[in-house]
């Protein structure tokens, strides 16, 4: 028997092109499908198309859960596609190669690795200063000797005097490529990974070469081809792992070396400005002069094609060419998110003439003759300011493109914190700052050293200069790529992520609450863009809490800054991408999950696996903990996506709970700190946030690679908190971390109202499907159905009342899980009362209007909501979707 999935562009509808092909995730329910060879794909007309599909998680019974796949570049993407199971097929790496068509192939040899899509070629040596040695199309080499670029600098000028002045030296610095492996070879899709660090450059001369640094910057590129393709994806990463009062990073970027070969008039100098707006210009310009070349002769480099023959043109021009200037260098600096600058001067010593500016440049650029040409878009480019496009030598027989991901115009990136302490050298002090700012502060643990960045790029080869409509569409697509998903009610219907429901208005009081969780998300939204909530470092992050009487939010108190993951916004923001298949949600969550899973968390170092509580910087707060790092949210991306970058970092945390002999997460506040000493064999570990991540991380890694170290520590914890006497209500356990196991023998009773808020409501509700464990299901619905209940209830279930009962109505989703399982009607009747009571203030419609707040009183106009702050949305947000799907039934 065949079953077939529809599978859709996440836009609505098909893009013009898919220029560089298409990858994504999709899942199948348990013991539908053994294997990825089983699977097929056809266009909306039912024609079979060329794919490739991969596993990336597989169900304990062995039968695939996730798999990639993806699909070869197309002039004409279909409206839609199916993917087609027959069921019956092995467990192992499948594809379709194109039928009569083109296939990507690799060729490797000692030195080097070749990949060809069939329209493209690039040549990859196995080390050294280049991430690619050449890029050719149709014979002709349109770009060569692609290099990472970093400027180091040794300190700021305003430190050095109140005027701003100052000297300093600045380091150039290239990366140096140590590993290269082929991780996918085709036949429609082929992933070459590069490693290596920043050496310094010893071939640009004039800049200082003193700062003594031998290495930095650790880096991971990725280029992903597939078959017909005339555009590489390239994904860079980087750790920063700088000394914050020492370095200062002052540009970093990729440099591209473009040969030219045509005459100057013919040579095409494209950069893409805001709004799919175009520079349209040529090195040597033929327009607006005082003798006019000819009509063909203008629209023909207007247009980017070869001109006529100097014989046909106007003599009164074509002999006076050479008092023409020729214009070498070009700039678009976009130092903030509202305004970018063009610029171009005729050679090094000469004055800049400005060009034009605007508000956001799309990223993109391109310099292409009549042979032939290389153009590169920056994805977020605008969102993740400073960003620079430069074109430099484009009168030379070879010019450089460099695309900076930090514009070397901009103030070099400081990184140091943001206080002196503020005498808050014990513990003691620590807490009574906490009682008034809500920081952890903690000496030394305002670190920067070990965060992460991730950029993504896509590089075009060109056979000639484009038309610009077809460039403003290359632009585009950099930009926001088109992407294929599953339909909600696919995902839904196969039984991943736990208990949530496609949207569904069909009764008033459902509508009623679709409309909060709408505007919710589109508050948000809206704030980010009023708030201005970008930048290299920001961008994907939301505020904490908002300041009424500032009317801004405290982005200048302590833990009431930026978010960093604080009561699981990432999870609100994904289940209601499930839910919806919203476009807008998706790419909202995507920028949240490259930001929480890079910058909120620690990639070497003592903290390495760990992420950073909220803060005013997103790496300021003492508390380094797993309940940030989680994979809980980071999988969802993964999964739907294919993302290796993603996968990464899930393995990354493989080894996480290694963390607890060197950092304990409660050190200020436990109760026994005076006894407990931490040690291999006695970690003590929360069964809350730290064991909810644990739990998160071994979940996805038994199911991404099978490990068994995951699987046995998965299922031994399981069991051993079902053998607890209070289950889940002991708090804290003591882990063994050579067995992998709790001591079961503990009988402390402690709960807290943070322990289910970091994705522990959802891992718990996967695991009770996933494994059957009745003990541990027991131990789980004993907690959800306590939680909130009255103290009678708990004092007879547990001989004692339970302390710390906040965020009510986060916790009716605990009540509404015990009454769908336990099918009883009077737990869905107190979960919506508890949903209602709980809310303080999201519980009537006044808190889901906006009132606006006009300059003098604020910067510009911005909105606010009278009551929402993130953690409200966040939990708001999950409880109203895990009720809806659990006792939705019971709702009046």
């Amino acid at each position: 028997m065949t079953d077939s999935t529809l599978i859709r562009w996440i836009d609505g509808q098909a893009p013009s092109e898919s220029s560089g092909g298409t990858t994504w995730g999709m899942p199948f329910a348990r013991g539908s499908v053994a294997g990825a060879e089983a699977l097929s794909v056809t266009d909306a007309g039912g024609s079979t198309v060329a794919s490739q599909a991969w596993p990336l998680a597989t169900w304990p019974d062995g039968s695939l859960k996730w798999v990639g796949m993806a699909l070869p570049a197309t002039s004409s993407p279909s409206d839609f596609y199916r993917v087609a199971s027959d069921g019956a097929a092995a467990p192992r790496e499948a594809s379709q190669p194109p039928s009569g068509g083109t296939s990507v192939t690799v060729t490797e040899t000692g030195t080097v690795l070749t990949v060809d899509t069939g329209t493209l070629q690039m040549v990859i040596e196995r080390g050294g200063s280049t991430l690619f040695r050449s890029l050719t199309r149709g014979g002709v080499e349109v770009a060569r000797d692609a290099r990472l670029v970093s400027l180091l600098q040794d300190g700021l000028a305003d430190d050095q005097g109140g005027d701003g002045a100052g000297t300093f030296s600045r380091d150039a610095f290239t990366g140096e490529v140590t590993a290269v492996v082929l991780e996918q070879s085709g036949p429609v899709r082929a992933v070459v990974r590069l490693e290596g660090q920043h050496r310094p450059d010893v071939r640009d001369s004039g800049i200082s070469r003193d700062s003594g640094k031998e290495s930095w910057l650790p880096f991971v590129v990725r280029f992903y081809f597939h078959a017909n393709a005339r555009s590489v994806r390239m994904v860079h990463s980087f750790i920063w792992d700088g000394d914050a009062d020492r370095d200062f990073l002052a540009g970093l970027g990729v440099r591209f070396t473009v040969p030219l070969q045509a005459e100057l008039h013919n040579r095409h100098v494209r950069i893409a400005g805001a709004d799919g707006g175009f520079l349209t210009e040529a090195v040597r310009g033929l327009t607006g002069l005082r003798r006019d070349p000819g009509e063909d002769v203008r629209l023909a480099q207007v247009d980017g094609r070869a001109t006529p023959p100097l014989a046909g043109w106007n003599p009164e021009v074509s002999e006076r060419l050479h008092l023409i200037p020729a214009w070498n260098d070009y700039t678009l600096s976009q130092l903030s998110a509202d305004g970018f600058e063009l610029r171009k001067r005729t050679t090094s010593g000469r004055a800049w003439v400005g060009i034009s500016g605007g508000t956001r440049s799309a990223g993109f650029c391109s310099l292409t003759d009549t042979h032939g040409g290389f153009g590169v878009g920056v994805k977020d480019f605008w969102q993740s300011h400073p960003g620079q496009l430069d074109i430099r030598d484009a009168a030379a027989d070879h010019a450089t493109l460099t695309a900076w991901l930090y514009s070397p115009e901009a103030q070099p990136m400081d990184l140091r914190f943001y206080h002196d302490g503020l005498g808050q050298d014990t513990f003691e002090e620590q807490l009574e700052g906490l009682e008034i700012t809500y920081e952890d502060y903690e000496p030394g643990f305002g670190n920067a050293h070990g965060i992460a960045r991730t950029h993504e790029l896509t590089l075009f080869a060109y056979d000639g200069t484009p038309a610009t409509e077809s460039l403003a569409a290359d632009a585009a697509a950099a930009s926001a790529p088109a992407l294929l998903q599953a339909t909600p009610e696919h995902l839904h219907s196969v039984g991943v992520f736990g208990d949530w429901d496609p949207v569904d208005r069909s009764t008033p009081a459902r509508a009623e609450l679709e409309d909060h969780l709408d505007f919710l998300f589109d508050f948000y939204a809206g704030q980010v863009e009023q708030r201005r909530w970008y930048g290299f470092w920001n961008y994907g992050d939301v505020m904490h809490t908002y300041d009424h009487d500032r009317h801004v939010w405290r982005y200048d108190v302590g833990g009431y800054a930026w978010d960093n993951s604080e009561l699981s916004p990432d999870l609100w923001l994904w289940y209601s991408y499930l839910r919806s298949g919203r476009a807008d949600i998706f790419r909202f969550a995507e920028a949240m999950t490259r930001h929480t899973g890079e910058v909120d968390v620690y990639h070497l170092g003592p903290w390495r696996g760990l992420g950073s509580r909220h803060n005013v910087q997103h790496w300021g707060c003492s508390a380094k903990q797993l309940r940030i790092s989680t994979p809980a949210y980071r999988r969802f991306y993964y999964y739907l996506t294919a993302d290796e970058r993603t996968g990464d970092l899930l393995t990354e945390l493989v080894d996480s709970d290694q963390n607890f002999l060197g950092l304990d997460p409660v050190r200020k506040v436990r109760p026994d700190a005076d006894t407990y000493r931490p040690n291999r064999g006695a970690l003590g570990v929360g069964l809350g946030t730290d064991w909810g991540s644990l739990a998160a991380t071994w979940l996805t890694d038994w199911e991404r690679t099978g490990n068994p170290r995951s699987r046995d520590r998965l299922l031994g914890t399981m069991a051993d908190i079902g053998a607890f006497k209070y289950g889940f209500l002991t708090g804290e356990a003591l882990y063994d971390l050579d067995k992998g196991r709790f001591d079961t023998g503990r009988e402390l009773l402690q709960v807290s109202h943070l322990s289910a808020v970091f994705g522990l409501v959802e891992i718990c509700s996967e695991l009770v499907d996933l494994v059957p464990d009745p003990d541990f299901e027991r131990a789980w619905l004993q907690y959800c159905r306590l939680f909130l209940a009255t103290k009678e209830e708990q004092v007879a279930a547990v001989g004692q009342p339970l302390e710390g009962i906040y965020l009510t109505q986060a916790h009716s989703r605990l009540t509404a899980y015990a009454a769908a399982r336990l099918n009883d009607p009077d737990l869905a009747a107190r979960a919506w009362t508890s949903f209602a009571e709980g809310g303080e203030h999201l519980n009537h419609e006044s808190a889901f209007t906006l009132r606006t707040i006009e300059p003098p009183h604020v910067l510009l106009p911005v909105d606010e909501a009278p009551t929402v702050s993130t953690n409200d949305a966040s939990q708001f947000g999950l409880a109203v979707i895990q009720n809806l799907a659990l006792i939705g039934n019971h709702l009046r």
